[in-house]
């Protein structure tokens, strides 16, 4: 199925329904949730996944996976999606919070299948083996660090979005304490607290997951270690390499 709104489907009697869906430039897909869980797909483009604990930068060819009643928007670069909507009851191994993934050949060409699939395929069929495939390849996923977890303090979850906008790798953690009238003692431990990361760990994990986006569009790799601040590529490089495992040319459009 293409461009066809899940209300149209979720009442039918299948695990998995797929549905592929062409998103215009920087579109919104504003807040709302699924009674299915949802595989979220970028065949091409970058998403961002929004949530009340954090947000997931997803690069093409990979994928989120946002459990059953999950509030969330999803910010759209350049994208056009491939999404599995499964019956919670089919997946209860699902995780109970958004989780990035990396996605196989053998599952990325079976998402592609089923979206091709007539939605009411017959059981015993090869339609439905393919969704019985799915099911199993889905329990395989290999996690990524593409998430960046937000506290739940409004007055720095503010800062923390505004950084979100313009990240800087040299930030100084003096500006956030500045504009919350708290000492740098304090800013740690909210920080801590509300995210799980110190504050120089939160904001070069924010630096390397916005970097993303440039590196789909195929912005050089110097001209993004500039805009976000590093004293040059190699330091840019190696921050990248650490949180993600693989240089930054990794997650350029394949």
């Amino acid at each position: 199925m293409r461009n066809v709104p899940l209300a149209a489907v979720d009442d039918l009697d299948r695990a998995v329904l797929a549905i592929g869906t062409d998103y215009p430039p920087e579109h919104l897909l504003v807040w709302h949730e699924h009674r299915r869980a949802q595989v979220l797909y970028a065949a091409t483009g970058v998403m961002r996944v929004e949530t009340a604990d954090g947000n997931w930068t997803i690069p093409t060819a990979r994928a989120v996976l946002i459990p059953s009643m999950t509030r969330h928007q999803v910010t759209m670069t350049g994208v056009s999606t491939r999404s599995l909507y499964i019956e919670p009851a089919a997946v209860p191994w699902f995780p109970a919070r958004c989780q990035a993934v990396d996605v196989s050949a053998l599952l990325r060409a079976l998402i592609l299948e089923a979206v091709e699939m007539e939605p009411r395929y017959a059981e015993h069929s090869r339609d439905a083996a393919v969704a019985a495939l799915i099911l199993h390849e889905l329990r395989t996923l290999t996690p990524l660090p593409l998430d960046l977890p937000l506290p739940s303090d409004p007055r720095l979850r503010a800062l923390c979005e505004a950084f979100l906008q313009r990240p800087d790798i040299h930030d100084p953690p003096a500006r956030w304490c500045a504009a919350l009238n708290i000492s740098e003692r304090t800013l740690a431990r909210l920080f801590r607290r509300g995210t799980g990361l110190s504050f120089s760990q939160w904001r070069q994990r924010a630096c390397v997951l916005h970097s993303l986006q440039h590196l789909t569009a195929g912005m050089p790799v110097t001209r993004i270690a500039a805009l976000l601040g590093y004293d040059n590529p190699a330091a840019y490089t190696a921050a990248f390499g650490r949180l993600l495992g693989r240089p930054p040319t990794a997650y350029r459009n394949p």
